[in-house]
C-alpha cells in the first residue's frame, strides 16, 4: 500500500506515465548522472584552491551549489538535467582571472555572481530562450553529436587512454609504461578503463537495465581487486589515487565559512571587469544552450519546432545556481553534460534530478566514498553515452549540403576545439554565411536573431 502511494504521489509531481518513465527507471538515471559527474566533488575545490581558495569551503560550495540548482531544475522544468560548477569555466576562473589578469577571487566570484543576475534578467525576459529557438533543427541535432564526441574525448582523456604527443594527442603507450615502470600506477587504469568500456558496451547491447552504471560500479570493483592485489599502486603525484574509500579524516561537513559571501565589487566598473564578466558570460550562456539542446534532441523532448517546452525554468535554474553558487563561493554553476548519462538510462523528468540533487546532498556527508571514484571508472561511462549521443547524425539533412557542412563544422568544432561553444559558434557563423553567400536565406527564412548570433560571434573572436 505504502508504495502505490509512493508512486502515485510521484507520479502527480513528475508526471512519470506521460513521459513514458518510471520511478526506478528515473532512480537509476539519477545515480547514473551523479556517478558520472561526482567527480567535479573532487576536480573543483582543486582547482579553484590554486586561486587560493579554501579547498575545504570549495568542496561544500560545490556540493551545496549543484544540490540547489539541481533542485531549482526539478522544481521549475521537471526536467532531467543536472547542474554543478562548471568545468573550464572554473579554469578560466583560477588560471586566467585570478592568476593571470591580477584579480581577488573575491572579485572574480563578483563577476560570476553579476553573471548569473544578468542570466536571471535574460531568462525572465525569453531572451535565452529566442536564442535557442533561432537555431535551425540539423544544427540542433548537430550539436548533439559534438557533444558526443566532446565528452568521449574527455572520457578517453580522464582515463589517460588519449594522452598528449608529438603528434597534438596520441594514445597511450603500454610498452612505455613498462619501460619507464609507470603501468602500475597508470597503465593499469588505462586497461581497466578499455576493460570497463567493453563491459559496459556489451551491457549495452543485452540491453541490461542500469548498464551505464552497472559499467561504472564494475570498473571501480575491478580497480579495488588490482589495488589490493599490488597490480595498481596509487601515486598522487602522477594524480593516482587509491580506489578505496579514506574514512581517516571521518564524516564531517568543511566550514563554508572561508568562501561563504564573500565577494569583492570594487572594481566592478573597470573595462577588464566587465571583459571578465561578458567571457563568463558567454561561455554559459552557449555551453549551457548546446547542452539543452544536445541532450534534449537525444531523449526527443524538443517538439516538432525544435523548442524545448520548459525551457525558461530550465534557464532561470541555471541562472539562480550561478549566483546562488557564486553566494556560496565557487565558480559558474551550469548545466553537465553529464546528463545525458541518465537520459541514456531513460531519465526523462526532474525526479532524475531530484535523485542526483539527494547524492549531492549526501555527498557532504560520506565524500571519501563518492572522492574515491575513479576517472577510470567513470570513462568508459562517457564513451559509450558519447556513442548513443552521435547516433543523432542520423537525423541531420545530408541531401542539402547548405545544412550539411554547417552541422558539419559544429560536430568537429566542438572536440577538436574542446568546446561546446565553440562548436555552436562555428556552426552558427557558418550557416548565416553559406546560406547567406549561395542565396538560400530567403528560402530558409533564416531568423534576424541568428544573423545577430553571428554577427556577435564573429565580434567575438576579433575582440576578446
Amino acid at each position: 500500500m505504502e508504495t502505490k502511494k509512493s508512486d502515485g504521489f510521484l507520479e502527480r509531481v513528475f508526471h512519470l506515465s506521460k513521459n513514458h518513465t518510471d520511478a526506478r527507471t528515473e532512480i537509476v538515471a539519477g545515480i547514473t548522472t551523479f556517478m558520472t559527474m561526482a567527480y567535479i566533488l573532487a576536480v573543483n575545490p582543486s582547482v579553484l584552491s590554486a586561486a587560493g581558495m579554501d579547498s575545504g569551503a570549495v568542496f561544500t560550495a560545490t556540493a551545496l551549489a549543484s544540490l540547489v540548482a539541481t533542485l531549482l531544475m526539478a522544481g521549475l522544468a521537471n526536467y532531467p538535467f543536472v547542474l554543478a560548477p562548471g568545468m573550464g569555466l572554473n579554469a578560466y576562473f583560477a588560471y586566467t582571472v585570478v592568476l593571470n589578469m591580477g584579480y581577488t577571487w573575491e572579485m572574480a566570484l563578483a563577476a560570476v555572481f553579476i553573471e548569473g543576475l544578468i542570466f536571471i534578467l535574460l531568462s525572465l525576459t525569453s531572451v535565452r530562450e529566442a536564442i535557442f529557438n533561432a537555431i535551425p533543427m540539423n544544427l540542433k541535432h548537430a550539436v548533439s553529436v559534438g557533444i558526443g564526441l566532446f565528452i568521449a574525448f574527455i572520457g578517453l582523456q580522464n582515463a589517460k587512454v588519449v594522452v598528449d604527443g608529438a603528434t597534438l594527442v596520441t594514445v597511450y603507450s603500454f610498452k612505455g609504461s613498462l619501460a619507464d615502470g609507470t603501468f602500475h600506477t597508470v597503465g593499469i587504469t588505462v586497461l581497466l578503463a578499455v576493460i570497463g568500456i567493453l563491459i559496459t558496451a556489451v551491457l549495452v547491447v543485452k540491453n541490461v537495465k542500469g548498464n551505464i552504471l552497472w559499467g561504472i560500479l564494475a570498473t571501480w570493483v575491478l580497480g579495488m581487486i588490482c589495488q589490493a592485489f599490488g597490480l595498481y599502486q596509487p601515486n598522487p603525484e602522477l594524480g593516482m589515487l587509491s580506489v578505496f574509500p579514506d574514512f581517516s579524516s571521518g564524516f564531517g561537513v568543511p566550514s563554508m565559512a572561508p568562501t561563504f559571501f564573500k565577494l569583492d565589487f570594487s572594481r566592478i566598473l573597470s573595462l577588464d571587469f566587465l571583459v571578465v564578466m561578458f567571457a563568463f558570460l558567454f561561455v554559459d550562456m552557449f555551453d549551457t544552450l548546446g547542452t539543452l539542446i544536445g541532450v534534449a534532441s537525444k531523449a526527443d523532448m524538443l517538439d516538432k519546432d525544435g523548442k524545448l517546452p520548459q525551457i525558461r525554468g530550465a534557464l532561470l535554474s541555471d541562472a539562480v545556481g550561478t549566483s546562488v553558487g557564486a553566494i556560496f563561493g565557487t565558480s559558474t554553476t551550469t548545466t553537465f553534460v553529464e546528463s545525458a548519462a541518465g537520459v541514456a538510462e531513460g531519465g526523462r523528468t526532474g525526479l532524475t534530478a531530484v535523485v542526483a540533487a539527494v547524492l549531492f546532498g549526501l555527498s557532504l556527508f560520506l565524500s571519501p566514498i563518492f572522492l574515491a571514484i575513479p576517472s577510470f571508472a567513470t570513462a568508459p561511462a562517457l564513451v559509450v553515452v558519447g556513442f548513443l549521443m552521435m547516433t543523432s547524425v542520423t537525423k541531420i539533412d545530408f541531401s542539402d549540403f547548405t545544412e550539411a557542412i554547417p552541422s558539419y563544422i559544429a560536430i568537429i568544432a566542438m572536440p577538436f576545439m574542446y568546446s561546446i561553444s565553440e562548436g555552436i559558434a562555428m556552426g552558427v557563423i557558418s550557416y548565416v554565411f553559406i546560406n547567406l553567400v549561395t542565396g538560400k536565406a530567403k528560402e530558409k527564412k533564416i531568423s534576424t536573431l541568428m544573423y545577430v548570433l553571428a554577427v556577435l560571434f564573429v565580434l567575438k573572436y576579433i575582440l576578446i
